[in-house]
C-alpha cells in the first residue's frame, strides 16, 4: 500500500503533467516566439523565480547538464517576460484539463480548499519553486487555480527530491543513471532529454559502479536498489509535511476526490510508459 504523501504525488502529478504533454501545452514557448520545446520548457518552468540565470536554473531543477539550460536562459527572458508565461501556463493548462476531466470546475470547487490549506501551510524554507509557486495560486479561474496548487504540491515534492539526492551523495547524471536503473525512467531518450553526452554519463556509470550501486552491465546491484528506494523513503518523508494541516480523514477524502481525474488524464494518450518524470501506468 502506498504513503499519502506518495499517493498525493501519484493523484497530483497527472494534473499538473498536462503543462508537458498536452499538445497545446507543449507549444506555449513557441507561441511567444521561443526556440523549440526546451527553450519555452525551461523558461516556462523557471518563469515563477523571475528571470534567472542557466547557474541558478541548473541546481533547482536538479538532473539537467548546465549547458542544456544555458542554451535557453538567459536568451529566452530577452524575448518573454516571466509574469507572461506564468498567466499562459495556467490558462493553457486549465484549457487542458477542461477537455480532459468532465465536471473538472466542480471538482476544483471541492479540492481548492483542502489543497490550498496545505500550500499555505507549508514551510518554503529551502524549497525554491514550491516558494516561487506559492504567490500564483491564487488566480480567479477556478481550474487554473486548481492546476497552480497541484503544481505548487509537485514542485515541493521535487525540491525535496533534489535535496533527498544530495542528501545521498547522487549528482544529476548520477540521479538519472540509477533511475534508469530501476526502470523508474526510460533508458532511451532520459539521456539526451537531460543534455547529458556520452562521456558523462560513462562517468556516472563508472562513480556508481565503483560504490557498488551498478554492476558491470550497468545493471542495478541489490545494493543500488536499497539506495534508490532509501531516496524515494526521504522523498516522502519530506513530502509529508504538506498533510500537517489536515487530519487523516481529510487527506483520504481528497485523495479520493483525486483518483479519477488523474486517472483521466493517465488514460487519455498524452503521457507515454514510460515516461520522463517517472508516472506508471494506471492499474
Amino acid at each position: 500500500m502506498e504513503s499519502r504523501p506518495r499517493t498525493l504525488w501519484l493523484r497530483t502529478e497527472p494534473l499538473h503533467s498536462v503543462i508537458y504533454f498536452d499538445e497545446e501545452c507543449r507549444g506555449i514557448g513557441r507561441s511567444v516566439g521561443l526556440k523549440g520545446f526546451w527553450m519555452g520548457y525551461f523558461a516556462t518552468r523557471t518563469a515563477p523565480m523571475g528571470p534567472v540565470l542557466p547557474e541558478t536554473a541548473t541546481a533547482v531543477l536538479a538532473v539537467f547538464a548546465q549547458g542544456m539550460v544555458a542554451r535557453a536562459l538567459p536568451a529566452a527572458w530577452q524575448i518573454v517576460t516571466p509574469e507572461r508565461l506564468t498567466d499562459l501556463r495556467a490558462q493553457l493548462a486549465a484549457r487542458a484539463l477542461r477537455r480532459l476531466v468532465p465536471g473538472i470546475g466542480t471538482l476544483a470547487e471541492q479540492l481548492t480548499p483542502p489543497l490550498a490549506a496545505m500550500v499555505e501551510d507549508a514551510s518554503a524554507l529551502a524549497r525554491p519553486l514550491f516558494a516561487a509557486n506559492r504567490p500564483l495560486c491564487e488566480r480567479a479561474d477556478p481550474v487554473e487555480r486548481l492546476w497552480q496548487l497541484t503544481t505548487a504540491l509537485r514542485e515541493f515534492r521535487g525540491d525535496a527530491h533534489a535535496a533527498a539526492l544530495a542528501d545521498h551523495g547522487i549528482d544529476a547524471p548520477e540521479a538519472l543513471v540509477l533511475a534508469a536503473a530501476t526502470d523508474r525512467v526510460p533508458r532511451e531518450g532520459i539521456q539526451l532529454d537531460r543534455g547529458w553526452s556520452d562521456m558523462e554519463w560513462a562517468a556516472a556509470e563508472e562513480r556508481l559502479r565503483s560504490r557498488g550501486l551498478i554492476d558491470a552491465e550497468s545493471a542495478v546491484t541489490p545494493r543500488g536498489r536499497e539506495e534508490r528506494d532509501l531516496i524515494e523513503d526521504t522523498t516522502d518523508r519530506l513530502a509529508a509535511r504538506l498533510l500537517r494541516p489536515l487530519t487523516d480523514s481529510m487527506v483520504d477524502a481528497v485523495l479520493a476526490a483525486l483518483e479519477l481525474p488523474a486517472r483521466q488524464v493517465l488514460e487519455a494518450g498524452l503521457l507515454p510508459f514510460p515516461n520522463p518524470i517517472g508516472l506508471p501506468r494506471p492499474v
